[in-house]
């Protein structure tokens, strides 16, 4: 029964993909993320294999349906599911605050190599000012509040930086710069976590650090907006400083502000990013501080207070200095009944939105798990529909948008492996312009070379060789392979007539 309500679903949303301009539907061009968090517990305690092979079946699960980027949360707390010497192994690695895995690994050094062999995208993410959630009851002696009490504040039952300080963004900056210095990963990738969330009936206790550091501001509230617009600017010149090809990004709350508010802000009435979290989201990408913005749009179309038809099209107008994709949320999609067809759930809906605003380059799926675990057909419905063909990631040309040199000697060679198509990389003048994944085109011999079609790329690799389908050398085709620098600035195509 369930495989029959499947295919309908899948056959009712073909027909709707006919309707659709393919380069709308398909479009070659898209940042395909999921979010694989820490702070659930998923990890917590699990031996060092049983880790690593449950990473693997979810990159795997998560590749064959299309993502092309995984966001990886490695700092929770102020600590790392990484080798630092700054800051301790998390309890949501090991189920203890600064126990070292046994036997010993990296996990973001595996996450970097393992997602750049699948031809994905590695973004660290980190939680910048939290330091201490209420499940963990006792602090490494590692842990920066032992070192640095001065600097930290608690505030509904949990314990924080205070942003206020300048000692504390520049700790903050510290981690980040060793981060992207020690690791190959392609971004730095913060969520909706500033100032906290406010705890009703509660200040947040930064009235000493506002008398010592106030900067002449006479408006708390201002003051604190200045506080986390500095440490994003800091960090995100630390990353430019540091590797220039590493972008910078964030996944903010879903409402800036509101209308009652603001007169530009959304047609909404719930927290705001401005106002409740310190968080001036627009200025960071209008002054280009941040290098991409995914905005929790978490909630239903139709939802009384924030409506995912109203948000998306909010942040497709004010949002689109830099690159925009949207946070979804898979179990709420799944879960919630389209307004117009009850019978089935909001993913279409959802997705024909996303895909008719030009602004919008892609989205980013909250949480990895929900995706694998296929909740409401939804991993399906990526792999067949909207995900049914690669994608490269957006380029940045605001950092870069110098393509690399052409492969060279491209050539197919029988090999005791089989029919291989061998090509070798372009040569750099320098990091920037270093060839790091091949795109491999296939075309039939009297079909016209069209790149910007994404249903003729047969493979996105970090190899300089693709095993050729040989049947009988009887059918000719026209292999294309294309090179890609770190982001994603495509070179010019060589071609070769093969037969197969």
């Amino acid at each position: 029964m369930k495989s029959k309500v499947l295919l309908i679903w899948l056959a009712m949303l073909l027909f709707v993909a006919g309707s659709v301009k393919a380069q709308t539907m398909h479009p070659k061009r898209e940042f395909r993320g999921a979010w694989i968090q820490c702070v659930n517990g998923q990890f917590q305690g699990m031996p060092t294999e049983q880790m690593k092979a449950t990473l693997i079946r979810q990159l795997d699960n998560l590749k064959g349906a299309g993502i092309n980027a995984i966001i990886f949360q490695v700092r929770a707390e102020c600590d790392a599911l990484y080798a630092s010497t700054y800051e301790p192994w998390s309890r949501f690695l090991t189920g203890l605050q600064g126990k070292a895995p046994q036997p010993g690994w990296d996990p973001l050094r595996f996450m970097v190599e393992e997602c750049h062999k699948r031809g994905m995208e590695l973004h660290a993410w980190i939680n910048p000012y939290r330091a201490q959630t209420k499940g963990t009851t006792a602090l490494s002696p590692m842990h920066p509040y032992n070192k640095y009490p001065n600097l930290f504040v608690r505030y509904g039952g949990q314990l924080y930086f205070d942003p206020g300080y300048p000692e504390s963004r520049a700790y903050i900056c510290k981690i980040v710069r060793d981060i992207v210095s020690r690791y190959d990963i392609d971004a730095i990738h913060m969520d909706d976590y500033f100032y906290p969330y406010p705890n009703p009936g509660e200040e947040f206790p930064d009235n000493i650090s506002f008398a010592a550091y106030g900067r002449g501001f006479t408006n708390k509230a201002d003051w604190r907006r200045d506080n986390v617009n500095v440490l994003i600017k800091e960090i995100h010149e630390t990353v430019r400083s540091c590797k220039p090809w590493v972008k910078f990004g964030v996944s903010p709350f879903g409402i800036y502000r509101n209308r009652k508010s603001d007169p530009n802000g959304s047609d909404t009435n719930g927290l705001q990013n401005y106002d409740d979290l310190y968080a001036d989201v627009l200025l960071w990408v209008n002054n280009g501080w941040v290098d991409y913005n995914i905005p929790q749009i978490y909630w239903e179309i139709g939802h009384p207070a924030a409506d995912y038809d109203k948000l998306i099209r909010w942040w497709a107008r004010h949002s689109a200095a830099r690159p925009l994709f949207i946070g979804q949320d898979v179990v709420r999609t799944v879960t919630k009944p389209d307004l117009k067809n009850p019978g089935q759930h909001q993913m279409l809906a959802k997705y024909n939105l996303q895909r008719m605003l030009p602004t919008v380059q892609g989205s980013c799926q909250w949480y990895a798990a929900a995706v694998v675990e296929n909740k409401g057909n939804y991993r399906e419905v990526l792999a067949n529909v909207y995900h049914k063909y690669p994608a490269l990631i957006p380029a940045s040309p605001f950092i870069d948008k110098e393509a690399p040199g052409k492969v060279k000697k491209l050539k197919p060679v029988w090999t005791a492996d089989g029919y291989i198509l061998f090509w070798t990389a372009p040569k750099a003048k320098d990091e920037m312009d270093k060839a790091v994944r091949y795109v491999v085109y296939r075309f039939n011999n009297d079909e016209k070379v069209n790149l910007n079609d994404p249903s003729h790329i047969v493979e996105i690799t970090t190899n300089t060789f693709y095993k050729l389908p040989y049947e009988n050398g009887k059918t000719k085709y026209r292999y294309v392979v294309t090179a890609l620098d770190r982001l994603h600035n495509e070179s010019k195509a060589v071609k070769k007539k093969i037969k197969l």
